[in-house]
Parts: structure tokens; C-alpha cells; sequence
């Protein structure tokens, strides 16, 4: 499964030919792995919140003259660091695999470019998830042969 996951990076600007739901979802996969480890690192590093300020005036239960501020730990800003390089790093690599994901469905890459329309984007969104569930299409299309049909090299650093 690590193979599969770790797939795209080496694949890193292949934008050509198809990926397989399994390459496509363990990316994923890998992406929510990351992503839950450096928030928890945040939420885990965040200081304790300090509460100054003149609370002789309260009205209603609330302090118009409190002063609210939060120290960020050391481990807040691995947790930062840990998903900027992520970004970094896997930005690339997630456009080339959905752009093969689109090639397996015998669809263009470029239908990616119709969610950066605003509301038509989030509907196109939506088609392209549902579309990203399906089979790729059997046997070789426009883009290639069946990722199914060939033995894929899984082996990352080869």
C-alpha cells in the first residue's frame, strides 16, 4: 500500500497516460495521514491562553475591555512546517495524478481547469469525485494502455 502511495512522487511530472483508482486513493490517503498528524502536532503545541485587560465593566455577562492572547508552542510550528512542506511537495504531484485519474476515465486533463470556475466549479467537483470512484475505462483508450492490464511498477526509487 506504501508503494501505491508514494507512487506519484515518482511520477512527479508524468502528466501523460493513466493512474489507477488504487495509485489515486492512497495518495489521498497518504495526503489525510499527514495533513491529521500536523494539525494534531498544532492543537497539541498550542500554549494556554492568557486573559488580561480591565473587567470592571461588564455588560450582559460579556467584558468590553478583555484582551485575549495565545502563545504558540515549539510544536505548533512543526506542525505548521510539517504541512507547508506537504503542500510544497505534493502540489505537483497531486495535479499530475488527477490528470492521469481523468485520462483513465478517457476524460482530458483539462476538465480539471472547469473547477476554478466559481459555482460551476464546486458542481464540476462534485462529477469529477463521483467520476474518481468509477472504473477507468477497460482495455487501452486515447491516453494509453489499461493500468489494470500491465504489470505496474510500484517500486518508488528504482
Amino acid at each position: 500500500m506504501l508503494e501505491w502511495m508514494l507512487l506519484p512522487f515518482r511520477r512527479y511530472f508524468d502528466f501523460e497516460g493513466r493512474s489507477r483508482r488504487m495509485e489515486y486513493w492512497s495518495f489521498q490517503l497518504l495526503g489525510l495521514i499527514v495533513s491529521m498528524i500536523g494539525l494534531a502536532l498544532m492543537v497539541l503545541g498550542a500554549g494556554d491562553r492568557t486573559y488580561s485587560g480591565n473587567y470592571d465593566r461588564v455588560e450582559n455577562g460579556i467584558s468590553t475591555h478583555a484582551n485575549y492572547s495565545s502563545n504558540l508552542g515549539a510544536m505548533s510550528w512543526v506542525g505548521l512546517g510539517m504541512l507547508g512542506l506537504w503542500a510544497l511537495a505534493a502540489f505537483i504531484p497531486s495535479i499530475a495524478l488527477t490528470v492521469r485519474r481523468l485520462h483513465d476515465r478517457d476524460k482530458s486533463g483539462l476538465y480539471m481547469l472547469l473547477t476554478f470556475i466559481p459555482f460551476i466549479g464546486l458542481i464540476f467537483s462534485v462529477i469529477m469525485l463521483v467520476n474518481f470512484f468509477m472504473s477507468g475505462t477497460p482495455g487501452p483508450n486515447r491516453y494509453g494502455p489499461d493500468p489494470k492490464g500491465i504489470a505496474a511498477d510500484t517500486s518508488v526509487f528504482s
